[in-house]
Order: structure tokens, then C-alpha cells, then sequence
């Protein structure tokens, strides 16, 4: 609530600072002892600004304020705050006897929260395993269904209530003389039915699992106890949507309902929706097919779509029909919850047995629907995603020089042409290429880049920092990159095949600079290293790629000048699969299968630093899982029981952190002190790494802070992706946003 909350004599200012935070264009306002005394909404400012002779945002805020808000008991009920919205009003605050501001009711029909979770268009579905009476009578059993349903990945797990002799004709005097389908129903209920004391124990349980219930309600008496209970939501079965008289006595309660729809006309559809609107109790309606096994041209998937525009707010999928793909579509349709039944026996007695899901089958399910969630986006403008970039690059095309072009000379078509790869200019930049006058010289088969439409090309130049800083570069472009600056150091990103390079055919003398390396991940044969691979062929070929980057890196110290440090190898060391993320148990087999293969690697005169990698890598444009030196306190530990050194990457970790929901500056404290090399670059999300400094999530001024006080002696390079095209402008670019904070 702080949120919506100023107190009266705070300036305007604070509490327009207030009302941006909060996104919600309103504030209220109370006394020292929490009285309302007010409420600033944009509509109110608008009007002081217009009366005022003269703005003083330092005055006190009261005075821009209405002082007459419109306020509602705290004891009201949802229907009373329901009808206290309309359509310039969505917060209305609850005051006590005497006043005091106690909560605000927010206006939010589109959004539901059902205990921990929220139901909502940008909120993650939520999985409900409906457990229903799958139980067999057997509270032990009931409890290893709720471990078993959150094992599989569901959020919420479901159960049914009634009270027999309030619900049945008979009582509980049994089903003579009913329909054989009744009859059958009521045969089993009286076998396998759990009363309130016997569900409520398994409740407690859900608790200690770590899961939400819910519970469908089949008559008063069971609303009355689950309400007393405290159950996070009351599920309305499909019979029962018709119900009135049950869905007012749930109402009156004010927990969340979940209704479902099936056998139901949209005639009493919209009935019910009008009906439960009215209340203003929080709910969802979910589409379903009431048959058992439901076949699959009568579920009408595309009924999701009309339903949302019925209800106007969220809506869901509860599932009879076989199989996990029908959900799964679902959430692609719009459904943001999924009910679908849970058991761990097709076979055993009971109708919803057979169209339940089992362990595995609810827990495929669980991962497809994250999958698609993931996959489903959003309708913003399309971007272009960071593998994409990559095989851009490979795969696209770039205008040309087709001849040496001087400067000052007026390009024509003839000076022009279309190319692979694709660094440059994209081949719908030719019109505005052709007919430019060139400020620079080129060669044959050199690239044209966004500098030669006009913009003004950066360049390298003499740089402070508090530390050593280098380049990364490739052999053949040691001499461009070195030509207007000095770096302390390069970092040879090499390939394969530059292994097999003599360095003598590339260096006649000492530079007068340092140099540390950066091993290959890619080899000959589509073949990635990897150290921790349990293949014994993949081992062995990686410790000998690995090893050949140790021979060639001793080799080059001839050329580059002698420091007191050993030169650092940076290094992907492995651990990576394809198909999803390994248990803690397989990290530690796999971070000791590093450490082995460490240690049969001469490395004598060099210091292999372990790169930190982020969640999701790319591999020639492919995305992986990566799972060692991901999480920065197994890394961290992996380097002090090992005794090795750390080549930090700023980009991998903070996309890191954000998968793991950890601080970037936690993971900075952990990682830094084992760290003798910086890779400097930015980050978004969980795979958006190679983000030009200061672009992206990264907190520059504490990174720099943190890493003067944890890791002052480590050196870094700008580790930009691309920032090596166009003579460095990438890496120029980053250096002069680096150069304010190292």
C-alpha cells in the first residue's frame, strides 16, 4: 500500500514521484496518525495547475489535493467495492471507524490472484492437477497425489467437497431407485468420498509440499467450511454453473472463483457472467467439454476466444480429452489456467481415472505449456533475435567494394556489389549508397557499413584507465586495430584453424604489448569442446584441442613483450546439453570431469581461466543449455577447491543472475575475487548477450566499484559481439563509455 501513499504535508513533488512509480495516476493522502485526508490524481493536478497564480511543487501536497475522496468501510463487500468503480475511478480506499486508511481496493478485472499465483495476460498459466476424488477414500494416498502433482510442475492442486446428505435427494441413505448414471455416481461417492476433516488434513499438507488448493464446493454447507477453512479459491464445476443460488453463497464469501462452463449454453453462460460481475467477487471462467474422454471435435478450442470477450477477464482450459497437446493448445489460444486430472493409475475405478494424466504425462505437459508461453511472445515490433544476429552474420549478405575506390570518389553501381557474409551494409542500402561521396579508401571485397551513409565513424584513441585493457583480435587484424591506439594487451579469439598457424609467419617482432588468448569452442567435425562430456572420445579430443592452445599461446610469448604474469587462456570449458537443464547432483560429476581433464593438460608457463557462461549459449547460431559456471556460487567454489582462476564475463553472468533471480552485485561478490580476467559487455534478459556497454541491465557505476575493491588487478577487454567490424567502432564505442567509471 506504501505505494499509493503520501502523507499530506509532503511536497507535490513527492507525490508526483509517487504517482509515476506506481503507474496508477493517483495518491492518496493521510495524517501523521494514518487518516485520509485526501487524494491527488492527474486530473486533480491538471486543475491546481490551471487555478494556481503561480507552480510551486515544493508546496504542500494537500493543497493540489481533493479533499472529499470517495471512501468505502473495510468490512465492505466485494459487490459494495464492485460498484464503487466507474470509469474515472479503479483505486477506492478503505478506512476504518475512525478514518484511517487500512487498504486500497484496486480495480482489476482482468487480473486474478489465486494464493501465490496470478492470473493474468503477462503472468506465466497456471497448471492445476485436479486430483478431484482420484484419491480412492485414502488420505495418505491423497497426500502422495499432492506430492506427485508438485513433483510434475503443478501450481495448484484440486479437490472436491460435499456434504451427502446436503447434497443428494436421499442423503445418505443411498442410490436405489435413481438413474443407472446416478446411481453409479452416488455408488462411488460413498466409497471414495473424504469429508471436511479428512480433505482439511490433506490440505495442511498441500501446505508443507509448497502448494496452493483449490477446491470445487458442491453445496452451501461445503462453501461454508472451505471458506472457514481459508481455501485460496472455490471451484464451480461445470454442473453447477447454473447454479445461482450456490455461486451468490459463494460470492458473499469473497474468495476467488474458478467457473467452468461445460454442458452449459452460451445463453447461461452470459447469465452467470452477469451474475458473478454483479458480486465483484475476483474470478475466471474456463472453457470445457463435459465428456469422458472428450472426443476431440467437440472440444472447440477457438470457444477460448469468445469467452474472454464474454467475460472480459482472464480464462482457461479445463481438459477431459486424452493426451497433453490439447492444453498446450489451449494456452495458445489464451487459456491462463489449465485443469487437467491427475492420477498415477488409468485403470482404477472411477470415470476420471481414464482421462487423467500421469506423473510423467502432467509433467511433459507442464514443460510444453512453459515452452510455448516462452515461444508465444508478444505483438511489439519484431526484433531480431540474438542467434539470428549470428547467422546474419554468417549467412546474410553485404554490399562490397568491387575494386579499389579511392577517397573523395562518387560511388556508382559499377563500385558496388552483393557479397557474403553479412557484416556490412544489407543489400537494401544500395540506393542509398550509391551516388555518396567516400571519406575513406577501399578495397576489393572490402565492406560498407552504416559510417559511409554519412553517420560519423568513431575511432580508437589514447585511453585512461585504472587498469590493463586490451583488444580482442584475430591475427590478421592485429595491425587495424592497433592503428590509432595502444592497448595494454590483445586477446587472440582463435579459430581452429588459426592453430595450425605458425606464429613466425604472422610476427617478424616483439609488440610492445602483452597478449593472453581465448581458446576455440568450435572444431573441426561440428566437434564443441567439452571437458565434462561423460563420452570418453569427446574427453579425450577436448583435452587434446585444449592442449594445442596451450602450445601455440607458449609459443607467441616470443612476440609479445615479457610480463612478470603468466598470459591467460580463456577457455569454454564444457557442460552443456541440448535438450534441458542437469540436476545438481550431475553439475558435480561434471565440474570434477573438468577438473580431471585440467589435469592432464600441460600447462606449464599459462593460466587457464575459466569463462563464466550464461544459461542459454549460442553455438554457430544454435541455442544450448549451459550448466556449469552458470551459477556463480558453484563456480566460485569449483575455483577455491580446485585452485583455479576465473576470466569473468560480465555479459554471461548477468544473463545468469537474471535466469537464477539472483542480484548481479551478489554474483559480482562471489565471482570477482577469483577472477583474473574481465570480459566488459552488457546484457538483456537471459540470452541477450554481447550488448554494447551501457545498453543493456548492467549497473556500470557499482560493477566498477565492486571490481576496484574484489578484483583491482584483473584486465579487461570490451567483449561487444561484432564490435570488431568497421575498424572496432564497437569496441571505440565501448571504451569511451568505459573510460567514465574504470
Amino acid at each position: 500500500m506504501t505505494a499509493y501513499v503520501v502523507y499530506s504535508g509532503d511536497p507535490v513533488l513527492r507525490a508526483l514521484e509517487k504517482i509515476t512509480a506506481n503507474k496508477a495516476r493517483v495518491i492518496f493522502l493521510v495524517d501523521a496518525r494514518g487518516h485520509l485526508d485526501g487524494v491527488l490524481s492527474d486530473g486533480d493536478f491538471r486543475r491546481w495547475i490551471s487555478t494556481s497564480a503561480s507552480i510551486n511543487t515544493e508546496a504542500r501536497v494537500i493543497e493540489a489535493a481533493n479533499t472529499s475522496p470517495r471512501s468505502l468501510p473495510i468490512g465492505s463487500t466485494p459487490a459494495e467495492i464492485s460498484h464503487a468503480f466507474d470509469a474515472g475511478v479503479d483505486h477506492v480506499p478503505l478506512v476504518d471507524e475512525r478514518g484511517h486508511l487500512v487498504a486500497i481496493a484496486i480495480n482489476r478485472a482482468d487480473e486474478l490472484r489465486i494464493g501465490r499465483h496470478i492470473v493474468a495476460a503477462d503472468a506465466p498459466t497456471v497448471v492445476i492437477a485436479e486430483i478431484g476424488n482420484n484419491h480412492q477414500g485414502d488420505v495418505a494416498y491423497a497426500k502422495r497425489l499432492v506430492e506427485l502433482s508438485a513433483e510434475a510442475g503443478a501450481d495448484i492442486v484440486k479437490f472436491q467437497l460435499r456434504d451427502m446428505a446436503a447434497l443428494y435427494r436421499q442423503g445418505t441413505d443411498g442410490s436405489s431407485g435413481e438413474d443407472l448414471g446416478a446411481q453409479y455416481t452416488l455408488d462411488l461417492l460413498a466409497k471414495f468420498n473424504l469429508d471436511a476433516d479428512q480433505l482439511f488434513e490433506v490440505f495442511d499438507h498441500c501446505a508443507k509440499v509448497g502448494v496452493d488448493v483449490m477446491c470445487t464446493a458442491w453445496d452451501p454447507i461445503s462453501v461454508d467450511r472451505l471458506v472457514d477453512y481459508g481455501v485460496t479459491s472455490l471451484k464451480v464445476a461445470s454442473a453447477d454453473m447454473t447454479n445461482h443460488a450456490l455461486l451468490r453463497h459463494m460470492a458473499t464469501s469473497g474468495t476467488p472463483m474458478v467457473i467452468s462452463t461445460g454442458m452449459s449454453t452460451e445463453g447461461e453462460i452470459r447469465e452467470t457472467v452477469e451474475l458473478i460481475r454483479a458480486t465483484g467477487v475476483p474470478h475466471a471462467f474456463l472453457h470445457c467439454q463435459s465428456t469422458y474422454p472428450a472426443p476431440f471435435k467437440d472440444v472447440n478450442l477457438a470457444y477460448l476466444i469468445r469467452l474472454a470477450e464474454l467475460t472480459q477477464g482472464p480464462v482457461g482450459y479445463s481438459g477431459h480429452e486424452r493426451g497433453i497437446h490439447i492444453p498446450v493448445a489451449a494456452v495458445a489460444m489464451g487459456a491462463r489456467i489449465i485443469e487437467k486430472h491427475f492420477t498415477t493409475d488409468k485403470a482404477q475405478e472411477g470415470n476420471d481415472h481414464t482421462v487423467s494424466l500421469l506423473p510423467g504425462e502432467f509433467k511433459e505437459m507442464v514443460q510444453r505449456i512453459r515452452e510455448v508461453e516462452e515461444a508465444l511472445g508478444s505483438n511489439s515490433p519484431r526484433a531480431v533475435s540474438t542467434g539470428e544476429m549470428m547467422n546474419r552474420v554468417n549467412l546474410a549478405k553485404s554490399l562490397v567494394a568491387t575494386r579499389r575506390i579511392e577517397v573523395g570518389h562518387v560511388l556508382t553501381e559499377a563500385d558496388v556489389d552483393i557479397k557474403s557474409p553479412g557484416r556490412g551494409l544489407q543489400p537494401n542500402a544500395w540506393d542509398k549508397l550509391v551516388g555518396r561521396t567516400t571519406t575513406r579508401s577501399f578495397d576489393p571485397g572490402d565492406f560498407f557499413y552504416a559510417t559511409d551513409l554519412g553517420a560519423a565513424a568513431v575511432r580508437g584513441r589514447d585511453y585512461n584507465f585504472r587498469r590493463p585493457w586490451g583488444l580482442a583480435v584475430r591475427y590478421h587484424d592485429v595491425e587495424s586495430m592497433t592503428r590509432d591506439t595502444t592497448p595494454d594487451f590483445l586477446e587472440f579469439h582463435f579459430s581452429y584453424q588459426d592453430l595450425d598457424i605458425d606464429p613466425a609467419k604472422v610476427f617478424s617482432a616483439r609488440l610492445p604489448m602483452a597478449f593472453c588468448t581465448h581458446a576455440p569452442e568450435l572444431f573441426a567435425g561440428d566437434f564443441i569442446l567439452d571437458l565434462a562430456s561423460p563420452d570418453n572420445d569427446v574427453f579425450q579430443r577436448s583435452v587434446h584441442e585444449l592442449q594445442r592452445v596451450v602450445d601455440v599461446t607458449r609459443r607467441l610469448k616470443a612476440y609479445f613483450r615479457e610480463d612478470e604474469a603468466d598470459p591467460v587462456i580463456v577457455a569454454n570449458l564444457g557442460g552443456f546439453t541440448k535438450d534441458g537443464f542437469v540436476g545438481a547432483s550431475k553439475r558435480r560429476v561434471m565440474y570434477n570431469r573438468i577438473a580431471d581433464g585440467l589435469g592432464l593438460i600441460d600447462d606449464a608457463g599459462v593460466r587457464i581461466c575459466a569463462q563464466t557462461m550464461p544459461p542459454y549459449p549460442w553455438h554457430m547460431g544454435g541455442q544450448s543449455f549451459h550448466n556449469l559456471f552458470v551459477d556463480p556460487s558453484e563456480t566460485a567454489n569449483w575455483a577455491k577447491e580446485h585452485g583455479r582462476r576465473l576470466c569473468f564475463d560480465v555479459s554471461h553472468s548477468k544473463l545468469a543472475a537474471n535466469y537464477l533471480g539472483l542480484s548481479f552485485a551478489e554474483t559480482t561478490e562471489l565471482l570477482a575475487p577469483h577472477t583474473d580476467h574481465l570480459h566488459l559487455v552488457d546484457a538483456t534478459g537471459v540470452d541477450g548477450e554481447g550488448v554494447q556497454v551501457g545498453d543493456g541491465e548492467v549497473d556500470w557505476a557499482l560493477l566498477a566499484h565492486q571490481l576496484d575493491l574484489l578484483a583491482p588487478d584483473a584486465a579487461f577487454i570490451p567483449e561487444i559481439w561484432q564490435g570488431h567490424v568497421n575498424d572496432g567502432e564497437g569496441f571505440w564505442i565501448a571504451l569511451e563509455r568505459l573510460e567514465q567509471w574504470f
